[in-house]
């Protein structure tokens, strides 16, 4: 009888501490939030200029340390991410993953990372995390979900990671890099998760270097999934992306040279 109870009492210890081990995990799940990445002390910020801002359809635009957006609610997502990829940036040390976030500079909040959960499409950075290596607070404000977009895993993994690579190469060869980034947010596109964020079908990433007088830039126009074709094939004018996007890319450059650089394909003065 005595071994009955014991056995009984036992069953019901496991039972509540199997619950207790359920709950707790259901909360951290859906409840837990990390304390927002902020800046360490004395660090200084590397935002784009001003003067290479596009315009914002929505008007939220967020600054961080170390790049900048604008975010657009109704699709749950940056329309761009402007950031500057320097020399001194690039370098191979390891950092510690941290978990995605709400980005808290967003009013309306961006969105939860657990909207991916499940999607099939990987939490591809549009700032990519291995630009922002050269300190703990760079790595980890990438990781704001303000900065994350649906990718197809192939195309995360495959050809927009070449592209990545080939822009540290160029940050390499010529120094100061200017970088702005997202997906085209257009009408019809599917979504996933409770908060339907969008998933584009196409990817641009718009590459800059110099000064207003002297200004060379290079655009690309990918499809959302993975090809082997070579980088420079998808060069397209910034003319073209502004068409698609109702940006206007460099909007404080004087005309003439907004006109010159943005009208044409830009190969020449890029090494690839």
């Amino acid at each position: 009888m005595q071994q009955s109870i014991s056995r009984r009492r036992n069953r019901q210890i496991y039972l509540v501490l199997m619950f207790c081990c359920l709950l707790g995990f259901w909360l951290f799940e859906n409840f837990y939030t990390p304390d927002p990445y902020g800046a360490e002390h004395g660090e200084s910020s590397t935002e784009i200029p001003i003067f290479l801002l596009p315009s914002s359809t929505t008007g939220t635009v967020v600054g961080h340390q170390h790049y900048t957006l604008s975010y657009n609610e109704p699709y749950e997502q940056a329309e761009w991410v402007a950031y500057v990829l320097k020399k001194d940036h690039l370098t191979t040390q390891t950092r510690k993953r941290p978990y995605f976030m709400e980005d808290p500079k967003i009013k309306t909040k961006s969105a939860d990372w657990r909207n991916y959960k499940g999607s099939g499409y990987d939490r591809g950075h549009l700032c990519p995390a291995g630009d922002r290596r050269f300190s703990e607070q760079a790595y980890n404000e990438t990781f704001y979900t303000s900065n994350i977009v649906p990718q197809d895993k192939d195309f995360n993994a495959g050809v927009w990671n070449r592209l990545e690579m080939q822009v540290r190469q160029w940050a390499r060869t010529y120094g100061d890099i200017y970088v702005i980034t997202g997906g085209v947010l257009q009408k019809g596109l599917d979504t996933i998760g409770e908060e339907d964020v969008a998933v584009p079908h196409y990817f641009y990433k718009i590459v800059a270097r110099g000064d207003a007088k002297s200004m060379k830039m290079i655009a690309f126009l990918l499809e959302g999934k993975e090809n082997n074709a070579p980088l420079r094939s998808y060069a397209v004018s910034v003319d073209q992306i502004e068409e698609m996007t109702e940006i206007d890319f460099f909007q404080d450059l004087p005309d003439d040279v907004e006109a010159k650089w943005e009208k044409a394909v830009q190969l020449e003065g890029w090494r690839f």
